[in-house]
């Protein structure tokens, strides 16, 4: 029942509003009323309020409404609230992870929000971004949302927010963005390569700082935001901080996997852009390390779990087969070994700029055969065609050589530098004369026609991977030609795809003897792998991250180690992430004679020490040496690997030692574990409580009782589900259609005769019949006792606090009433469920007969002296919570 507004309102008075929905009167100035609603207090209109009557006027003057209208309406502010807190309703096809549903509700729970995600490499972290966003772009918290990535994952996002979450986000291009285009102010939703952005050429910097305000900003591989006390910011920390300085960025959200990189000055400086007034890297870190808890969350695989508490991830097994090389490799390394010893003493009577870029040859050469023989022949060929020429070439991959030390260069591209510098740089001499020993490298690389590590990795795969898709990983193009010749020799055409930065394998060798170049996109490989159309896939560092290969395989094998041991852990990522069904399975191959072998063999014992150590003080040293691995600059690994052909084998234990002192040592420890130790994490024990125990297919009795009450019926046939669109839904909704066919509420449903997909939050059906649920002027109702056999008071929760850092959400919660003296509270979740259970047939829920008013009264009352006793038990995060009852459900007994 409503009334027209036009006498006097009472604080505590309930009224509708048109556009901010039903709300609580604050006070009444005559002509205009402060009232609290969701999303905050507004002063509005007199004659633009409705009164509402509520659940106690409504129960002593026995106006009781129509049952099936309560149910819808609580139905709906339950599906609402569970959503707003947990993300759980979101339209995905991918499985929901308890983790998952932890990161957003503690990311939303407060607006402006500002956060730190850390989780470990394949916990879903595109997953957690989608699950984050919907809520607040349903609400329109969230209108303007731009995310930044590096410029290899651009696609990705843009491709998995719309295929996961049907979030539809434009593609910066720098094409489009011109003086007269007016691209940042047309396009509400972006996903960009910061470093595109961050290179201010043509106005494109001044024009995106020109523009409006973004509601909420993402940074995929935040740690490229970073602030060296040395040197400075990079351009891509310039780009954020001048969004900052200008309030262009109301909320923002990092995700990395390494966020401290080795220097705390980096990481409270990246800290310090999410929560300026909480960090600065100038001071103790200690007196800093207080504020972790309430910006930075970080979930380790050891730590996920199921619904029912079950550990997700089991530890890799890790293998090391070993082979020895023929005589002929023997030779070719023999001579090789020699050369760059003759190089490196060469470089050291030059000039320290010239005899630096030589050193940079000479280990990108050692890079290259430590992968395979095919890698570095290929390289030596290509530099003694070009001893003459490539001058002007050289001069550019000198301004390019110090991406070999960047620890943020993509994989990829550093490999294919390597590769040209060690082929194309002919205008510097490593050597003097040094045409005949190329001459004769490449002669001694002509007399292997087989190599061992290959023949050895082939025949590991027929004795242990039968029946298995296998993925592989090298870094370097001409060893993947090399395997994907060997593989296809051995298991013919059709076996085997790739994934490199060029999108094209050159030299293979197929069964019947042709040499072809292949070509295939990233997308394509991937799809013919994890559809099992193909047994093999051999990436290089292009796969190495944004890309999922885990649905039908997990066994790999690493053809070749890069130097950085950081790499191993991003592949071992894509197989080891969430959907993975089986245990791990890692190879890799070594040959004990070189001194590279040695080298693993004493830095794996060092990382094995490093675990104890952590072991010591912590429950996941496994999970945490990607954070000691991320601390430690690759140069390192380079100076270790390169400089050790030069050392004595009696003295390399000594020297391995001191040049790796600073890895992982007690200051590094001491750093992850006040760290981690800070941090926000999911744990199982905790949240268990609150975990939300509902799906998508728990939408559908409240779907099917909205269409009911619309004298509308939903059609099932095996699955896909089809209904006439209620004209009330269509007239609030102009682009819902008159009929939907062939949707379903199974996240897992595969059936390409789905036409509407999932229905989740978001779909338009769905927010229709919300919009209208929540509408109704209903708030008390009888239901049979045979039904509902205990009185249900329905509470809604916000905070009152509207300032600043608030919350923008409600949450919904419930007290049955088992007597006089013993009460339940009931989540949100735990009401749905109990609602959905009722019948929803017209014809189930009569109209009430007359109820004692007095021990409706004094139910209400007892009911709201519980809940402010039970109230901390939600975890609201409230700083100063309010509760008002919005309805009652009554059991009433049949005459």
């Amino acid at each position: 029942m409503t009334s027209e507004t036009t006498s006097t309102l009472s604080p505590g008075d309930k009224v509708q509003h048109s556009r901010y929905g039903s709300g609580t009167v604050v006070q009444d100035n005559g002509p205009t009323v402060i009232v609290r609603f969701i999303h905050g207090i507004e002063e509005c209109e007199k004659q633009e309020l409705r009164l509402l009557e509520g659940p106690l006027s409504k129960a002593l003057s026995q106006s009781w409404d129509v049952p099936l209208e309560v149910i819808n309406k609580i139905q709906a502010d339950c599906i609402t609230s569970v959503n707003d807190t947990w993300g759980v309703f979101s339209v995905s096809r991918i499985e929901l992870l308890p983790h998952q549903l932890w990161v957003c509700r503690k990311v939303n729970s407060i607006w402006p929000t500002r956060w730190l995600v850390a989780d470990d490499v394949g916990l879903g972290k595109t997953i957690e971004a989608g699950m984050i966003l919907w809520p607040l772009l349903a609400k329109g918290v969230v209108n303007r949302l731009l995310i930044l990535c590096p410029a290899s994952l651009v696609e990705q996002w843009q491709y998995r927010m719309r295929t996961m979450f049907d979030i539809r986000m434009a593609m910066y291009g720098s094409e489009q963005d011109g003086p007269r285009s007016g691209f940042w102010q047309t396009h509400d939703r972006v996903v960009a390569s910061i470093h595109t952005l961050r290179m201010d050429q043509n106005g494109r910097l001044q024009r995106m700082l020109e523009a409006e305000p973004w509601d909420l900003v993402i940074v995929d591989e935040a740690h490229h935001l970073n602030n060296d006390e040395h040197a400075g910011p990079t351009l891509s920390y310039k780009l954020i901080r001048q969004l900052q300085d200008r309030k262009l960025i109301r909320s923002m959200l990092f995700f990395t996997g390494t966020p401290h990189r080795g220097k705390n000055y980096g990481f409270f400086s990246l800290l310090q852009l999410l929560k300026p007034d909480w960090f600065d890297p100038r001071k103790p870190p200690l007196e800093q390390m207080r504020y972790l808890p309430d910006v930075m969350i970080r979930n380790n695989k050891s730590g996920v779990t199921d619904l029912t508490g079950k550990k997700l991830f089991q530890k890799p097994l890790v293998t090391s087969h070993t082979y020895s090389y023929n005589p002929e490799e023997a030779r070719f390394y023999e001579l090789l070994t020699e050369f760059i010893a003759t190089g490196r003493a060469y470089a050291s009577g030059l000039e320290s700029t010239e005899g630096r870029a030589v050193v940079l040859v000479l280990i990108a050469m050692q890079k290259l055969a430590s992968s395979s023989v095919a890698a570095v022949r290929r390289a030596l060929r290509g530099r003694r065609e070009r001893l003459t020429a490539g001058k002007h070439r050289l001069a550019l991959l000198k301004d390019q050589m110090a991406m070999l030390s960047d620890p943020d260069a993509d994989g990829d591209v550093v490999a294919t530098l390597e590769e040209q510098i060690a082929s194309l740089s002919s205008g510097l001499r490593l050597m003097e004369n040094e045409a005949p020993f190329l001459d004769e490298l490449i002669a001694a690389a002509d007399k292997i026609h087989n190599e061992t590590k290959i023949k050895s990795i082939v025949e590991i795969i027929r004795e242990r991977c039968e029946g298995q898709q296998v993925l592989f990983f090298t870094e370097y193009k001409a060893t993947q030609s090399l395997l994907m010749t060997a593989l296809l020799k051995e298991y013919g055409s059709g076996c085997v795809t790739f994934i490199n930065g060029d999108e094209r394998a050159e030299e293979v060798i197929f069964p019947d003897g042709t040499i072809r170049s292949v070509v295939t996109s990233r997308e394509e490989a991937a799809s013919l792998f994890n559809a099992g159309r193909v047994k093999f896939l051999i990436s290089t560092e292009a796969g190495g991250e944004g890309i999922d290969l885990q649905e039908q395989c997990h066994t790999l094998i690493h053809v070749d180690l890069p130097w950085n041991p950081m790499r191993l852990h991003q592949r071992v990522g894509r197989l080891n992430r969430y959907g993975q069904k089986h245990r791990v399975e890692v190879m890799s191959f070594r040959n004990p004679d070189t001194v590279e072998s040695l080298i693993w063999e004493k830095l794996n014992e060092k990382l094995e020490r490093i675990s104890r150590a952590l072991g010591l003080v912590m429950e996941e040293p496994e999970d945490l040496l990607q954070l000691v691995l991320g601390m430690t600059s690759p140069s390192l690994f380079n100076e270790v690997f390169s400089e050790a052909a030069n050392v004595k084998r009696d003295s390399l234990s000594e020297w391995f030692d001191d040049k790796t002192a600073t890895f992982g040592g007690d200051d590094v420890v001491r750093a992850v574990k006040e760290i981690t130790g800070n941090v926000s994490k999911y744990d199982y024990q905790n949240v268990s409580p609150l975990l939300p125990r509902v799906d998508l297919p728990d939408l559908r009795p409240f779907l099917e009782m909205s269409l009911a009450l619309n004298g509308r019926r939903l059609r099932d046939e095996s699955g896909e589900l089809s209904f006439l669109t209620p004209d009330e839904w269509r007239k609030n909704d102009p682009l819902v259609p008159s009929e939907y066919r062939g949707f379903s509420v199974d996240r897992q449903n595969r059936s390409k005769q789905l036409r509407s997909e999932i229905l989740g939050i978001g779909h338009r059906a769905l927010n229709a019949a919300l919009n209208q649920a929540s509408s109704r002027q209903v708030s008390a109702t009888t239901i049979p006792a045979e039904l509902l056999p205990l009185p249900v008071v329905v509470f809604r929760i916000q905070d009152r606090v509207t300032t600043g850092h608030k919350s923008c959400r409600a949450i919904v919660a419930a007290v049955e009433c088992e007597s006089e003296s013993s009460y339940r509270l009931l989540l949100d979740w735990e009401l749905l469920l109990k609602l959905n259970a009722l019948p929803r047939g017209r014809q189930s829920l009569a109209s009430a007969p007359s109820i004692s008013a007095p021990a409706v009264e004094d139910t209400l009352n007892a009911a709201e002296r519980f809940l402010a006793e039970e109230i901390s038990r939600l975890d609201h995060g409230y700083k100063y919570p309010r509760f008002d009852i919005v309805a009652l459900l009554w059991p009433r007994s049949e005459q």
